[in-house]
This record gives structure tokens, C-alpha cells and sequence, in this order.
């Protein structure tokens, strides 16, 4: 959530910032405005009418010690009170109309992210490693996935629909081995590992801005009101929400492995085959609570914790800066870091890192104690670490062998207890 007194003081800034996502976002701009001018207003009307009534009743008890008639004024502070409850009624719903429409306000970009309209505008920042050169026609990793029987398409619909899938034998356990090396890699940095909740509460996915804006995208268990979480970025930022941290306790480093739950409103006919764009599918997610001055380090260390990965396992991938309009709504700053797919001949998102500032803070009610006993919001950073899907099925295909076989990475062979998946 974007402060209050910064539009108040600066509303033409923030009209700036938010431009360079979407226009359209000015006009809420002005509609809080307007609304908190309204607010202000019914304010100032309830305290006069409180100081009236409460003159009123310190006469009222005047003249009864005096003996006297005090029936129209006591009428008068009964009037004061019929208007006083209808003006705090109506302020109550100026107020919730006016956080509503600050909760669908997005991040200001800050201002190293370059302008642009789409994902085609994003700034490549940097590439590590080289695609291989196939002396043969390379396929893609659904094909491998079925032909050396580690994913069930069919049988994963059959259970539940498109874009779920049944992961089998070595499959399963690759999978698995994923995990188990990517947490293991990022404990060994100083990250904190945590199993949360799969289902939260409205309020934890307003925390981190899934909500109100993303709710189509959400999976809801209606009977208890309950999400399935799209990300353990959502559990893991709102662990310390409406808390009170002391300075010595951050930065904050954690991380879990979820499966993430996504209804792909949006994405009809995108991916249709393999398992890039599943409604449920595994990652390990990273996290971070620091202190606003830190935070921009803390980024680029956390775009460097990500990246290990991918170094660690052998996959070429570049590093882009997303541009404002290709811009998460939570985010002032994201870096995508996209792995290279042979058969596709492109490099595909399998990780974004992301700095909220104090965005998400806000909306958490999550502060600290500075070493000057002054109350500040915390800056929040969360980025994958990785897809595991995606990394599995970047292996697959990078890794494949003309016979049919895949090598094991060597960083996997102890976990998967062998060199190469054969058909």
C-alpha cells in the first residue's frame, strides 16, 4: 500500500510513477483524494458536535445541581447523538471505501526500472553459460518426459483436468531430489527453512497484494474462506504481519519448499503442452525482511542466491530487468531470470526476484524499533529459488542424449543415486 501522506503531499509524483505502469492508475489517484477529503471533513464535523455535546452535558449537570429545567437541552444532546451515530456510520464507509481503493493502487516503480509497455521492453542485464549445440534435433520435454515414463499427461487429466500431471517414478524423484537440493543449498546461506500453511486467510493474501485485485487467479474453499496459497511468498512475508520487530532481528532470511496453486485466469492457449504453466506445480521460494536502507543490496544478493542454482546445475540463463508496464502489482523492482529451453530455442522465466520496499509492509502492518525508538516499515523481497517444474523440465530438455537418455546433473547424483535416466 502506498502511504496516504505521500499522495496527500505529492499527488502529482505518485500520478507520475503510477503513469509509467498505466495510465488508468491516476484516476484512483484522484479518487482517494477526493475521498480522504471527504474524510477529513466528517472528522472534523464528529469532533465539533462531540465538543458540543459534551458543553451541553456539563450545563445539563450544572442546572440539575441548580434545580433547574433541563428537558430542551437534554432533547438537544439526544439530537447531537441521532447525528452523531449517522455521521460515524457514514465515516465508517468512507473509510472502508477509501482503503479499498488504496489496496488496488499498485507499487510505484522505482526509479532505475526503464519505462516500457510490455514484456518485449524488458532490459537484458546479463547471460551465463552457452546453449548447447545439438548434433541432433532436439525434443521438447514433454516428449522425453513421457517416452522415459517420469510424466503422465494423461493420467493427470484424467484426475483433474488440463495443466495438472502426474510425476512417476524417476520423475517423481527428481522432482523431489530438486527440492531437497535447493533447500539444502539455500540453508547453507543463511536462510531460514519454514513449512507453512497450503490455505491462509483473505487477509494474509491482502498482506502481500494478491488480493483484492488477483482474486480470479485464486483457488477459494468457500465453506471455510480459505486460499490455497499461489506462492509461499504469501505465508512466509506475512509470518511476522502486524508484529513489531526489533532492529537486531533483520535482516530476515527465508525459505520453503510448496506446491503453489494457480487458476491461469488469464493464460487460455499459453503452454497448453508440457509443464511450464501448471494450475499446480513446486518451488522452493526465498524470502527477505530487512531494513529500507538495505534493501536494494539485498536484492541483487538474493538475484545472485537464485541464479547459484542454475550456475550449480549447468543451465545457461539470462538475467532481465522488467520494465514498468511487465511489472509485478506488489513490486518497485523485479529482476526475471529465464532458463534456456533447446526445442523452443528461447530462455523462459523460471525465477522472478522482486524488491516490495515498503509496499507490502504497510499493508502487513509489519514494523521495527530503530536504534532511535522510532517505528519504521520493513522492506520486503521474495524470489524463487527455483521453479522446480520448470528446472525439471529445462534438465530434461539440456540435458538430453540422442539415444533418449537424459544425464544426471552431478550436483542431483547423490540425491537421484544415478548418472542417467534411460528409457
Amino acid at each position: 500500500m502506498i502511504d496516504i501522506e505521500l499522495i496527500r503531499k505529492r499527488p502529482e509524483f505518485v500520478k507520475e510513477r503510477l503513469s509509467l505502469r498505466d495510465k488508468e492508475y491516476t484516476k484512483l489517484v484522484d479518487e482517494v483524494l477526493e475521498k480522504d477529503k471527504e474524510r477529513r471533513s466528517l472528522i472534523q464535523k464528529i469532533e465539533n458536535l462531540r465538543a458540543e455535546r459534551n458543553t451541553k452535558s456539563k450545563q445539563i449537570g450544572q442546572l440539575k445541581k441548580e434545580g433547574k429545567d433541563t428537558t430542551q437541552l437534554e432533547a438537544e444532546v439526544k439530537a447531537i447523538k441521532e447525528t452523531l451515530d449517522s455521521l460515524e456510520a457514514e465515516l465508517s464507509q468512507v473509510e472502508e471505501h477509501l482503503k479499498d481503493i488504496l489496496l488496488r493502487i499498485p507499487n510505484l516503480p522505482h526509479e532505475s526500472v526503464p519505462f516500457g509497455e510490455d514484456e518485449s521492453q524488458n532490459v537484458e542485464v546479463r547471460r551465463w553459460g552457452e546453449p548447447r549445440e545439438f548434433d541432433f534435433e532436439p525434443k521438447p520435454h514433454w516428449e522425453i518426459g513421457v517416452n522415459l515414463g517420469l510424466l503422465d499427461f494423461e493420467r493427470g487429466a484424467k484426475l483433474s483436468g488440463s495443466r495438472f500431471t502426474v510425476f512417476t517414478g524417476l520423475g517423481a524423484k527428481l522432482e523431489r531430489a530438486l527440492i531437497n537440493f535447493m533447500l539444502d543449498l539455500h540453508t547453507s546461506k543463511g536462510y531460514k527453512e519454514v513449512i507453512p500453511p497450503h490455505l491462509v486467510k483473505p487477509e494474509i493474501l491482502i498482506g502481500t497484494g494478491q488480493l483484492p485485485k488477483f482474486e480470479e487467479d485464486l483457488y477459494k474453499c468457500e465453506r471455510d474462506n480459505l486460499y490455497l496459497i499461489p506462492t509461499a511468498e504469501v505465508p512466509l512475508t506475512n509470518l511476522y504481519a502486524g508484529e513489531i520487530l526489533k532492529e537486531e532481528d533483520l535482516p530476515i532470511y527465508l525459505t520453503a519448499y510448496t506446491p503453489c496453486y494457480r487458476r491461469e485466469a488469464g493464460a487460455y492457449g499459453k503452454d497448453i503442452r508440457g509443464i511450464i504453466r501448471q494450475h499446480q506445480f513446486d518451488k522452493v521460494e526465498l524470502v527477505k525482511i530487512v531494513k529500507p536502507e538495505d534493501s536494494y543490496e539485498e536484492l541483487e544478493k538474493l538475484v545472485s542466491d537464485a541464479e547459484e542454482v542454475l550456475k550449480l546445475l549447468g543451465l545457461p540463463y539470462r538475467v532481465v530487468l522488467l520494465c514498468t508496464g511487465d511489472l509485478g502489482f506488489s513490486s518497485a523492482k523485479t529482476y526475471d531470470i529465464e532458463v534456456w529451453f533447446p526445442s523452443q530455442g528461447k530462455y523462459r522465466e523460471i525465477s522472478s526476484c522482486s524488491n516490495c520496499e515498503d509496499f507490502q509492509a504497510r499493508r502487513m502492518n509489519t514494523r521495527y524499533m530503530d536504534k532511535n525508538k522510532k517505528l519504521r516499515y520493513v522492506h520486503t523481497l521474495n524470489g524463487s529459488g527455483l521453479a522446480v517444474g520448470r528446472t525439471l523440465a529445462a534438465i530434461l530438455e539440456n540435458y538430453q542424449q540422442e539415444d533418449g537418455s537424459v544425464v544426471v546433473p552431478e550436483v542431483l547424483r547423490d540425491y537421484l543415486k544415478t548418472d542417467v535416466i534411460k528409457p
